[in-house]
């Protein structure tokens, strides 16, 4: 895919700017206010992603998910999810009127639940590897695809299902970690496009219905970006970078439509992440029922007490080094990353984000 020359020099000012610088899984449930109000009802649900998707594969030893205070609300102890509760792929699950899909890393415990599908996604991993050593999008869709080899699933199974897949922007972070140039970044945004295209197709060549991605998120309204600002307002210059990306995605999307629409019915959607997120932080839409108003919606709940700790962690003597706020229902973000169970709520009835689920069940 050719990238637009265009759009990487409206954004060569903030690209300056930017570069200078214990064991037991939790099944899912259905959600009590939830059922499936569109004509399609699929049989399986496969996830496939990162940590805003990852309800319980990232290993224990790796990450802060295990550790209290994370599942506080649900299901009042660690699950591996990253929040206090429910993440996103728990609320897809109950608008589709299934239960979550179990881990992939309980496949063979759970062997009786695998009909539902499964979830593939690891926190902090990205379409290409990042900073964590859990696997890639590509190894993620490789272990569906031994699978099917395996005859667990078989491609007319597949054909029943759909998939949901999270980028949350992990490869950007792991690029500045890593001290990439401003120079470089136009080709590397080009070569995680080029990469996300193969992984997408793959997908639906193993015979999934329809695919979900998400778009990608304010990333400079994370707290962990909203701290310098004493969490009053998003770091302008890394949303720009989320501009960029959310220009290219439709580019992505429409290419996989042209190349795969055989039947006058599009197999790829973008789940609009980027204007949910942006409607709960303005206030600028009308909800349905008594949705709550974050006073302070760039500030989160549970939050290290300096800039060496996060959520989670405490010292040599056990000792807490985070605070943690009295009703995580109070607050959209539940880490410096993560919204909590009630931020995805919230997120998740937006009429941004409604649109595009319609969207993605064939309403429109």
């Amino acid at each position: 895919m050719d990238t637009q020359n265009s759009l990487f020099s409206l954004f060569c000012f903030f690209l300056v700017c930017f570069f200078s610088g214990e064991q037991q899984v939790v099944e899912g449930r259905r959600l009590p206010w939830t059922s499936s109000p569109f004509g399609f009802r699929p049989k399986m649900l496969f996830v496939f992603g990162d940590s805003y998707a990852d309800t319980g594969n990232t290993k224990i030893a790796e990450t802060r998910s295990w550790k209290f205070p994370y599942g506080i609300t649900f299901p009042g102890k660690p699950s591996g999810r990253f929040s206090d509760g429910f993440v996103s792929t728990d609320y897809i699950a109950g608008y589709l009127g299934m239960k979550t899909p179990i881990p992939y890393r309980w496949r063979e415990q759970l062997s009786e639940r695998v009909k539902d599908g499964l979830n593939i996604a690891y926190g902090g991993t990205g379409v290409f590897d990042t900073m964590v050593v859990e696997p890639n999008m590509t190894t993620q869709i490789d272990f569906l695809q031994q699978l099917l080899h395996d005859s667990v699933y078989t491609k007319r199974n597949l054909k029943t299902s759909v998939a949901f897949v999270s980028v949350a922007g992990n490869d950007y972070a792991t690029y500045k970690a890593k001290n990439g140039s401003a120079q470089d970044f136009p080709a590397f945004m080009e070569s995680l496009m080029n990469q996300l295209t193969v992984n997408l197709k793959r997908i639906h060549d193993m015979g999934v219905r329809k695919i979900g991605i998400t778009s990608l998120l304010p990333l400079g309204c994370l707290p962990r970006n909203t701290a310098p600002f004493s969490f009053q307002h998003c770091d302008d210059t890394y949303n720009a970078l989320v501009d960029l990306h959310n220009q290219l995605l439709p580019q992505v999307v429409n290419i996989l439509n042209q190349q795969t629409n055989t039947s006058n019915s599009p197999s790829f959607f973008i789940l609009d992440l980027y204007n949910a997120f942006w409607t709960v932080f303005n206030r600028n839409e009308t909800y349905q029922g008594n949705d709550p108003t974050f006073e302070k919606p760039f500030e989160p709940c549970c939050f290290g007490v300096s800039g060496g700790f996060k959520c989670g962690n405490v010292d040599e003597n056990g000792e807490n080094k985070y605070t943690l706020c009295s009703d995580p229902r109070s607050k959209f973000f539940w880490d410096g990353v993560h919204p909590t169970e009630q931020g995805w709520y919230v997120v998740y009835k937006t009429p941004a984000f409604q649109n595009s689920l319609k969207q993605f069940y064939g309403l429109t």
